[in-house]
């Protein structure tokens, strides 16, 4: 077997760059006491030799750690990939980086990552949405960072919140549908007691509906969330067989949504003029699918960005009382739900 090869360390790149080891700490660090010049010499050092800078010391004396911890419920959904971009750019010019914990839509699952995320001792902590066990909202609680809950509007915010109402926004939707003149409407969303959004989602539907004084009971489960395309397209197929006198449906999310706008083609059943099909999220395939989707864009990048600065204000000082900063999100009409 052959031996690894011993990592290059701080006195390595000290001798290449003629410099002292104190001098070579101070320019990773940005120290405004090195110059520039040999700044660039100590960097060129380092990447001949394949030195990569040891911050853990450095943060353990300064009691900072550089990153900021995030909880995601998926992480090959889109709109949350937007969110994580948002963040990210924003957090550079701090030099922050993120720490991603994957919860699968499970508050307990959360609960276990937020323990963990925070014996880490992060700059600060970002959750999705605004419903926690009562034993990960107590962490939170008592973390001392800054704390914001994002994609929600949570009746009792544990610290700052970058957000929207998720069942607001699918009240505008019914609003459309019924403006249209169709009644007859339906929603597709996954089990209730895990996807939070989803389910408030589902209950602005439902009080839409009776807003307007019409039946709010054609609900469609689709399974475990996150929902699939087949799981929309069954779930589809479903309301066409057991309500073929709908007239529209929502659903929970654009996935779904393309799900059952191709049951629809797979049966015959014309899009929109026999039924209108409406998602969520604004997904790349809502704009590009035949024909395009009717959905709601929750601006998700906008939500990551507002969250970074959110955060930077607040390490900096800048704010020390809760931030409630609201995203409105926008109906986008299309082919799908004229």
């Amino acid at each position: 077997m052959i031996p690894p090869r011993k990592a290059p360390i701080m006195a390595d790149v000290a001798r290449l760059a003629g410099v002292s080891p104190m001098t070579v700490s101070r320019a990773f660090k940005r120290d405004g006491s090195v110059s520039d010049a040999t700044r660039q010499s100590i960097l060129d050092a380092a990447d001949r030799l394949g030195y990569v800078f040891d911050a853990t010391a450095s943060n353990l004396r300064s009691q900072r750690t550089d990153f900021v911890a995030v909880t995601v419920p998926s992480i090959n959904n889109a709109n949350f990939a937007e969110t994580l971009r948002g963040l990210s750019e924003g957090l550079k010019e701090r030099g922050l980086q993120i720490l991603l914990g994957y919860t699968n839509y499970d508050m307990a699952e959360e609960e276990r990552l937020v323990e963990q995320l925070l014996r880490r001792r992060p700059e600060a902590i970002v959750v999705t949405g605004g419903k926690h066990t009562d034993r990960c909202r107590r962490l939170l609680e008592n973390a001392s960072i800054p704390v914001v809950e994002t994609w929600d509007l949570p009746a009792s915010p544990i610290g700052h919140v970058v957000g929207f109402s998720n069942a607001a926004a699918v009240r505008g939707m019914v609003d459309h549908f019924v403006a249209r003149g169709l009644t007859r409407i339906a929603f597709i969303g996954g089990d209730a007691d895990r996807d939070t959004r989803g389910t408030d989602r589902r209950a602005g539907f439902i009080a839409a509906m009776k807003a307007h004084g019409l039946d709010a009971t054609r609900l469609i489960a689709a399974g475990t969330p996150p929902i699939s395309m087949r799981e929309g397209a069954q779930a589809m197929g479903r309301l066409l067989e057991t309500l073929p006198d709908t007239e529209a449906v929502i659903c929970v999310s654009d996935l779904s949504a393309y799900g059952a706008l191709t049951e629809c083609q797979r049966r015959g059943v014309d899009v929109p003029d026999r039924i209108a099909v409406a998602g969520f999220g604004d997904y790349e395939i809502a704009s590009i699918c035949v024909p395009s989707l009717t959905t709601i864009d929750p601006h998700p990048h906008r939500i990551g960005t507002q969250t970074a600065a959110l955060i930077l204000n607040a390490l900096g000082g800048r704010i020390t009382a809760p931030a409630i900063e609201q995203i409105s999100p926008a109906l986008l009409i299309r082919e799908s739900a004229r």
